[in-house]
């Protein structure tokens, strides 16, 4: 491959970080542009005060830039319709996430049951409900066991899944998600069954015909020691994940991501990008969870440090899907992230502290940003998720060593972190 590409990453979170670190050591690439991005980012390519969502925003900056490929941290631009958007307005621009009908995948919870149904795919038992029929959802509580597990069809800004164990609690959020608790998302309901297992998440690349599977990690999404207290975007992450092994991977790549792909053909989806599978073990046998159309955070703070090859090489083939001929290399060494919150996350916090890393990474780890901005000569943060300290060593424990070091020398006014990632699986 010869050619040089002008790569536009859209988001500032961590993620966009992760994927803007790794394209940034490409050699098929000219110039790195993110949008918005934030004070890491800044670093490594060209930022733009941009939208995610300001469709002809970016197309007008794609078209005075010359922008040959987009790639889609977040799911609402890829569930707003980004890829159709560009098809239709610049279609010379490639943009690596699926088109608006195929993200429904993520942005529906019901149409990817169906989807699952469809193709065979093992997930938990369910029922989808509308907000006429808070009666007949009530009603078919009372045909399951407890813990009783309420999802908000649409997106919700990671909100809208409750479980609960009283029935008479789950009842009333039934009434109040389909009267609109969560807007327009929970105006459809999708009741399931409650699946016990350990969670995890799969992660691959496809050009709607071939697939690359990527390594898969384990993340922490309760703010509180023990996977207590609220659910958070996320607070630690680790890969590769000790209980997934290759029998088990095995049936994840048969029962799952394969069958996955195949529907993709078989429904005549749209679907190129990042697919997230997240997955529960339950006695060994995986079962799916959600999909997400597009990588997790933290999640992604593990895993692309792992891949070895070059990212946007497999980006590349995918416009002319040849991701077959991609060559993938990943590194046997672990990876693990912990990530320093703001007080209050995640319900109300402050933003605009002063923020300070004491000392540079060492060579075997880095900083993701992920609420970091600058602020005339200095950087602030931002949001709840302010920084992911990745490190990798030659096992976990290793890592999270690392890890924690790293997070020593963060220092902002209401630093919190978790101090038990990878606690629960680690022997």
């Amino acid at each position: 491959m010869n050619t040089k590409y002008n790569v536009l990453v859209l988001g500032s979170g961590g993620r966009e970080h992760a994927l803007s670190w790794k394209i940034a050591k490409s050699n098929l690439l000219k110039n790195l542009h993110i949008a918005p991005g934030n004070a890491g980012t800044a670093h490594l390519g060209i930022q733009a005060n941009l939208s995610v969502n300001d469709f002809e925003g970016i197309a007008k900056y794609c078209e005075k830039e010359g922008i040959n490929i987009i790639v889609v941290g977040p799911e609402d631009p890829l569930v707003n319709g980004i890829s159709d958007y560009f098809a239709e307005q610049m279609p010379n621009v490639f943009v690596f996430g699926p088109n608006k009908n195929a993200a429904q995948l993520e942005g529906s919870k019901d149409f990817s049951k169906q989807f699952m149904q469809r193709n065979g795919i093992p997930t938990a038992a369910h029922k989808t409900f509308n907000s006429n029929e808070i009666k007949e959802a009530q009603q078919f509580l009372e045909t399951l066991k407890p813990p009783y597990v309420l999802k908000a069809d649409g997106l919700a800004a990671g909100k809208g899944v409750l479980i609960l164990n009283d029935i008479e609690e789950a009842k009333l959020e039934v009434l109040n998600m389909l009267q609109g608790k969560f807007g327009a998302a929970s105006q459809t309901l999708v009741i399931e069954e409650f699946l016990d297992g350990l969670e995890l998440s799969y992660f691959a690349l496809t050009d709607g015909k071939n697939y690359l599977l990527l390594s898969e990690a384990k993340d922490y999404k309760r703010i509180g020691e023990g996977d207590t207290g609220l659910n958070t975007g996320g607070m630690g992450a680790i890969s590769p994940v000790p209980f997934a092994n290759n029998v088990f991977k095995q049936k994840v790549i048969d029962q799952i991501v394969e069958p996955t792909i195949n529907g993709f053909k078989k429904e005549d989806l749209n679907y190129v990008g990042f697919i997230f599978f997240g997955l529960i073990n339950v006695d060994g046998e995986p079962k799916v969870i959600e999909y997400n159309c597009r990588m997790g955070d933290p999640e992604t703070e593990v895993v692309i440090p792992r891949l070895q090859s070059d990212l946007l090489e497999a980006i590349v083939l995918s416009k002319d899907k040849l991701l077959n001929e991609y060559e993938a290399e990943f590194s046997s060494t672990a990876c693990t992230t912990v990530i320093a919150v703001s007080e209050g996350y995640p319900g109300s916090y402050s933003k605009g502290i002063d923020f300070k890393i004491a000392k540079p990474a060492p060579a075997n780890g880095v900083y993701f940003y992920a609420g970091v901005k600058v602020e005339g000569h200095n950087e602030v943060t931002s949001g709840g998720r302010v920084v992911a300290c990745t490190a990798w060593a030659e096992n976990a424990q290793d890592a999270l060593f690392w890890s924690y070091k790293m997070i020593d020398q963060v220092s902002f006014s209401g630093k919190h972190y978790r101090k038990d990632i990878g606690k629960d699986i680690l022997k």
